[in-house]
Formats: structure tokens, sequence, C-alpha cells
């Protein structure tokens, strides 16, 4: 998976790059990453 950066905040990719939720912060979106 893939943390993006973007103007709203720090969106979560897969790999195929389909979005899994955008984030206001980093840790925020890394906290997701580990739950699936």
């Amino acid at each position: 998976m893939t943390i993006r950066k973007v103007k709203s905040g720090y969106r979560l990719l897969s790999k195929k790059g389909k979005n899994l939720g955008t984030y206001k912060s980093k840790a925020g979106a890394e906290k997701r990453e580990r739950q699936v």
C-alpha cells in the first residue's frame, strides 16, 4: 500500500491504485494501513 500526500491530506492507496480513504494526518493514514 501507498500513502500519497494530496491537498486535502494523505490518501491511502492499494497496490492497484484504489483509494482506501483520505486522512488529515499521515499518522491517521498509517494507522488505517495497519488495520487492512
